[in-house]
């Protein structure tokens, strides 16, 4: 939820309940996650305060991570990987089931983003990179295995 207790428009599916609980259960927890030393730390925390409420994965987790780690002056050093952002990885030939992904293992492109500008990026775009993946000089996966 924003600042002013409205949903962003992606989390339009996500219940008021499972929205409330969540933000009760990380309140809870609030010195274990003011006191996380990166952004790693902080995402595992949030994933494992919320992962027994229903309705709420890995795009929740990883917008609240985000949004308390700016708070915190913590953000990501790899590209976390979402439904959204995995359509855009696989899109591009990456591999899709990662977690998450190195600065590294994106095209040279990508390189002038920070990882979170990526995410946005892969998410927004997935079906536009799909046809951008000669531009970007992205073999497919099947190329670099053979």
């Amino acid at each position: 939820m924003n600042s002013r207790g409205k949903r962003y428009s992606h989390q339009r599916r996500l219940t008021k309940t499972a929205l409330e609980t969540a933000n009760t259960v990380l309140s809870e927890r609030a010195k274990r996650v003011c006191g996380a030393r990166d952004f790693d730390q902080l995402f595992n925390i949030v994933d494992a305060a919320v992962d027994d409420i229903p309705g709420l994965g890995e795009l929740y987790v990883y917008d609240t991570a985000l949004r308390i780690g700016a708070k915190l002056n913590l953000f990501p050093a790899r590209v976390y990987l979402h439904a959204g952002t995995r359509q855009g990885a696989r899109a591009l030939g990456l591999d899709a089931r990662a977690d998450a992904l190195d600065m590294g293992d994106l095209p040279r492109e990508f390189h002038v983003l920070k990882p979170h500008e990526v995410e946005d990026v892969l998410c927004i775009f997935k079906s536009e990179l799909a046809s951008s993946r000669q531009t970007l000089g992205v073999a497919s996966r099947r190329s670099w295995c053979a």
